[in-house]
C-alpha cells in the first residue's frame, strides 16, 4: 500500500434541486462563500492535505467549475496591466501544485456511482473523497483528511470516514455511524443512511470526507440501486463492515465544523458566518447587522 494519499475524487454532479432557482443555470458548488466559490474551498483543503491529483466527477451544467480552474490568460493580462496584483494572485491556481482532471457522470445515479467513475484515475491507490458542496472549518486550517489518511494507512483499514456529533433530532438527515469503541479515531461497527427519528445508532454523523482503499470499488459494484435509482456509498461502506473489512471513524476537532451547503437555509447560515469573520469586511457587516437588528427589535 502507498505510504501517503495523494489523490482525491470530488463529486460535483448533483442537480442541486433543493436550491432552485439559484442552481437552474449555475452549479451550487460555484456559489460564493467567504469571497470564493464553495468548491475552491474544497480544492484548497485538498492541497493542504497533500493531494496532488484531483478528479472532479461532473455532470450536465457543471462547465463553470471547469472554467473556474482553467487558466484565463486574457483576464490575467488585463489585471497585470492594471497592476492589480492581489487579484492576479487570487486566480493563480497553479500555485496549488495540483493536477486537476475531469470525468462525467452521465446521469445522477448517486454518490456511490459517482465514486465508481474514479476507479481508473485512482489506479489501485488509497484516495480521498471530498464532497464538493461541503466546507470543513471556517479558518482554512482543517487537517482532518491528513488524519484520516494516516489512520487508514497505519491501521490497514479499508474505509475512514470523518464524523461530527450532531443534535439527536438532526441525525435523521445524515449517514450515522455506530462506533465499536470510543476515542477520536475508533472502529465502526456499521453505518446507517438517514435513520428514522429515534433510531439512529449514535449522534456521530458522516461529515462529507472519506478515505478509501481501492477495495471500495468492488463493494460499490455489488450494491443494487435504491428506490430512487441511486447507488449509495453508505450501503457500500456497510457492506465492507459486514464482510469483515475494517471501517474507522475520525472525529472532527474543535474548529473543524462541517458546513453542508445543501439547501438555502444552510447556504445563508454559512455565507453569513464566513462574511462576519472576513478580516476586511467583517467589522463593517457586524456594525450593519447590529444597527439593522437593533431597529427590528424596537
Amino acid at each position: 500500500m502507498a505510504s501517503s494519499v495523494s489523490k482525491a475524487v470530488i463529486p460535483v454532479a448533483g442537480l442541486g434541486t433543493r436550491m432552485l432557482p439559484v442552481t437552474a443555470a449555475q452549479p451550487k458548488e460555484m456559489l460564493p462563500i467567504g469571497g470564493k466559490p464553495i468548491v475552491q474551498h474544497v480544492v484548497e483543503e485538498m492541497a493542504r492535505s497533500g493531494v496532488r491529483d484531483v478528479l472532479f466527477v461532473t455532470g450536465r451544467g457543471k462547465a463553470p467549475i471547469e472554467n473556474h480552474f482553467d487558466p484565463d490568460p486574457a483576464l490575467i493580462e488585463t489585471l497585470r496591466r492594471a497592476k492589480r496584483d492581489a487579484a492576479m494572485r487570487s486566480l493563480d491556481f497553479a500555485r496549488l501544485g495540483m493536477n486537476i482532471l475531469y470525468t462525467r457522470q452521465p446521469a445522477p445515479r448517486g454518490l456511490g456511482d459517482a465514486i465508481l467513475h474514479g476507479e481508473a484515475f485512482v489506479g489501485g491507490e488509497p484516495f480521498i473523497v471530498a464532497l464538493g458542496d461541503s466546507i470543513i472549518g471556517a479558518r482554512a486550517d482543517s487537517e482532518v483528511c491528513r488524519r484520516m489518511a494516516r489512520a487508514l494507512l497505519d491501521r490497514g483499514a479499508d474505509v475512514a470516514v470523518a464524523v461530527q456529533q450532531v443534535e439527536a433530532d438532526r441525525a435523521r438527515f445524515y449517514g450515522v455511524v455506530q462506533p465499536a469503541a470510543g476515542g477520536d479515531v475508533f472502529p465502526v461497527r456499521t453505518i446507517v443512511e438517514k435513520p428514522a427519528p429515534g433510531s439512529a445508532p449514535s449522534r456521530l454523523a458522516v461529515a462529507g470526507r472519506y478515505v478509501f482503499s481501492p477495495s471500495i470499488f468492488g463493494a460499490i459494484r455489488g450494491m443494487a440501486p435504491d428506490a430512487g435509482g441511486e447507488v449509495q456509498i453508505t450501503d457500500a461502506i456497510r457492506a465492507v463492515a459486514r464482510g469483515g473489512g475494517r471501517v474507522i471513524g475520525v472525529r472532527l476537532q474543535p474548529g473543524e465544523e462541517r458546513y453542508d451547503i445543501g439547501n438555502m437555509a444552510s447556504y445563508y447560515e454559512t455565507f453569513l458566518k464566513f462574511a462576519l469573520a472576513d478580516p476586511e469586511h467583517g467589522e463593517r457587516l457586524r456594525s450593519h447587522l447590529a444597527r439593522h437588528l437593533g431597529r427590528r427589535a424596537m
